[in-house]
């Protein structure tokens, strides 16, 4: 029963990876950031932070080309981070959106000091910009409890930034479905580990199937004991009735 039991969970494992991709990394040291920078302040990229670590929304994907090998990139802010800490971005989405997905962070410096990195995101921004009504830009977010005075104010804070690449991976008869790909709908989701060892996220489903596996091993346990003592009183009611025979 036990191994039926492993079996089972080996194969919810193969299934949730089929939709399911990560990233993990550590997070870097703090940076200076200047107040009400423009560089950051305007490019508004959806920020994820550990106390606001999930986000759901439609990722563009397009099928992989000479120039775009990784399909449709979409830049996200990672911020409020604690340096050395270790954490994984995961990006689930629904298996009925055949998807190839991959996740990159860059630190702040490397942003900067790559041209083609900072053009991707400017590029990435302005699209964003131009798509949105003006209520739905994404606006400037204080950093922890700072007042408008503090704000003015260079803040050092750990942040990096997320690359999510997305590329179709279906063939379809349908030829609208070949020319243009729909968004995937996604949930972005910032997990920090504990201890820098296990995701805080999945602690419950790891006590879950904790309190599964103790169980079955006390219910294999008691039928075993149970199918030995039937084995048992069977070879003694054996020779008894060799001898009735006789």
């Amino acid at each position: 029963m036990v191994l039926l039991l492993y079996i089972y969970l080996a194969s919810l494992l193969c299934v949730a990876s089929a939709n399911v991709e990560k990233t993990i990394f550590i997070a870097p040291s703090a940076v200076t950031l200047p107040a009400k920078d423009p560089a950051f302040d305007d490019l508004g990229l959806e920020r994820l932070s550990p106390s606001n670590g999930m986000l759901r929304t439609h990722l563009n994907a397009s099928f992989p080309t000479v120039s775009e090998s990784q399909g449709t990139d979409s830049w996200y802010f990672l911020e409020n981070l604690s340096p050395g800490q270790r954490y994984e971005v995961r990006i689930c989405w629904l298996a009925t959106q055949p998807t190839a997905f991959t996740l990159s962070t860059y630190t702040l410096p490397e942003i900067l000091e790559d041209r083609a990195l900072l053009s991707a995101i400017s590029l990435y921004s302005s699209s964003q910009l131009a798509a949105s009504p003006p209520q739905a830009v994404t606006t400037p977010i204080r950093r922890g409890d700072r007042s408008a005075v503090a704000d003015s104010e260079p803040s050092a804070d750990s942040v990096l930034f997320l690359r999510i690449s997305a590329a179709a991976d279906y063939f379809s008869l349908d030829q609208t479905l070949m020319e243009k790909v729909p968004p995937v709908l996604a949930d972005v989701i910032l997990d920090p580990f504990l201890g820098n060892v296990f995701p805080k996220s999945l602690v419950p489903t790891a006590c879950w199937v904790s309190v599964v596996a103790c169980v079955s091993i006390i219910v294999a346990r008691w039928i075993s004991r149970d199918f030995m003592r039937a084995v048992n009183s069977t070879d003694i009611r054996n020779p008894q009735d060799v001898k009735k025979g006789q």
